[in-house]
């Protein structure tokens, strides 16, 4: 009897506002995505993406709204739904949503290995633990699990791996100090490059990019020459736990889509995306051409303000800006160059990338339909 293996499938549909699910809404009514294959939904949302981004929350919310009319909660909750806020530019607000269906081994195979998705979650973080090496712990436990969930064993084969984690509140703080704990920062708003810059070494560490003992509490979002070139992490208000997405390739996996990764050394180096565009079979010049960007499903991208103060010798000003977090500055900027690349503005690019990618860039992938 032939075995069964999984088809991904990437949907990538507009909003209107953080509430807008009336793309997604329409494509389970055409039968276009099936709710009970949903894997993860990743959204970009319009907010300011700091403490109090709350279109993060009312995204998710709505998003639950629609789902649980056709699944049961339990099965609503499995689906990782990581919100980032933060559209500044002309970034667009959208969310891409990640399906697998069953495919019968029937059907011949014309790749060797195809996009394999998986997903995890945490048990909820105390809050005295974030930013150190507990969570690193956590999260990097997390991501196997995700691995082990998409049928990828070799970490070699994982090109992207997307963490939704907590941050802290001056209520989360408060309780933390009432049990007699203090945590490792007390700004709310630095809490979240705490957050991300643990979650990104975890993710290192499970991949074998790191190991867990060259880290240490004091390394984190201090040594930046440690990092992990697949990790995107993003802080919300909204959980307590972790929510994980391992995307990567497979050959318990069909079907034509495929994922491969670069790292951008700062803010304007694009060529590691062409070169990765290139391995994907989409060889271009200048920017995609019109013809091929419907090849391409989804662009998913970290984007940080360097600590130098510097892009190739020039001085920036993003992190001098008291009205505006340079994390706005650095999704605008980045987004920019990457959607003069790739010709659109649907992008998931991410502000504050700690531990992920060198110091002012980051990590960026590219799933795109092959021929």
């Amino acid at each position: 009897m032939p075995t069964a293996s999984r088809h991904a499938f990437v949907h990538r549909l507009p909003m209107r506002s953080p509430d807008d699910v009336s793309a997604l809404a329409t494509a389970i009514a055409q039968g276009t995505i099936a709710p009970a294959g949903i894997v993860a939904i990743l959204g970009k949302t319009e907010g300011n993406g700091c403490v109090n981004d709350f279109t993060r929350a009312f995204a998710v919310r709505s998003l639950e709204a629609l789902l649980g009319r056709h699944l049961a909660s339990d099965a609503v909750r499995q689906i990782a739904m990581v919100m980032s806020g933060g559209t500044e530019g002309a970034l667009s607000p959208h969310m891409i949503v990640f399906e697998a269906r069953e495919a019968d081994n029937d059907t011949p195979r014309a790749h060797a290995k195809s996009l394999a998705l998986g997903r995890a979650r945490t048990p909820e973080l105390a809050s005295e633990h974030l930013g150190r090496m507990p969570q690193v712990e956590q999260v990097a436990a997390g991501v196997q699990v995700a691995m082990a969930d998409a049928g990828i064993t070799d970490p070699a084969d994982v090109h992207y791996v997307q963490v939704k984690c907590p941050l802290l509140t001056m209520e989360r703080i408060e309780a933390a100090e009432a049990r007699g704990q203090r945590t490792a920062v007390r700004d709310t708003l630095k809490s979240m490059g705490f957050s991300r810059g643990a979650s990104a070494l975890g993710v290192a560490v499970a991949l074998g990019e790191l190991a867990s003992s060259d880290l240490s509490d004091q390394m984190i979002c201090a040594d930046y020459a440690r990092y992990s070139e697949r990790a995107a992490t993003s802080g919300g208000v909204e959980l307590l736990d972790h929510e994980i997405l391992v995307a990567g390739m497979s050959a318990d996996w069909t079907g034509p889509l495929a994922i491969d990764h670069a790292v951008m050394a700062d803010g304007i180096d694009t060529e590691p995306a062409r070169a990765a565009l290139a391995r994907l079979g989409l060889n271009v010049a200048g920017q995609v051409p019109a013809a091929e960007r419907g090849r391409i499903a989804a662009v998913l991208a970290k984007a940080e303000a360097a600590q130098s103060g510097r892009v190739r010798g020039h001085r920036h000003t993003m992190l001098d800006d008291s009205d505006v977090s340079s994390t706005r500055h650095a999704r605008a900027f980045v987004g920019g160059a990457l959607a003069g690349l790739f010709g659109f503005t649907d992008l998931f690019v991410s502000g504050g990338a700690e531990h992920q990618g060198p110091d002012g860039g980051g990590p960026v992938a590219v799933i795109a339909r092959r021929d």
